[in-house]
């Protein structure tokens, strides 16, 4: 069975048009969350599946379930902590 996995916005360069806010967080279950800027969700989601399926990355030298990943605004940087949920 999948993991879930919780996105949680942990920093924000600048003005995010959406409005993200340090603190948001959304949870997914193999679906879009509501309100999550589509950009952001394009460059998350290659990691955020990987998460569910138990992947590691080489980078995670602390925490082994959890990475951060930016949006690709670079002027206005939106900083996002991926965390896998063990179900």
């Amino acid at each position: 069975m999948p993991n879930k996995t919780r996105i949680t916005v942990v920093s924000v360069g600048g003005h995010c048009a959406q409005g993200h806010t340090v603190g948001q967080q959304w949870e997914m279950e193999g679906k879009s969350p509501a309100g999550l800027c589509m950009s952001a969700l394009g460059s998350l989601l290659p990691r955020l599946t990987a998460l569910r399926f138990d992947a590691q990355f080489p980078w995670a030298t602390e925490d082994k379930d959890a990475i951060v990943v930016a949006c690709p605004d670079a002027k206005n940087p939106v900083v996002f902590e991926l965390r896998r949920i063990k179900m």
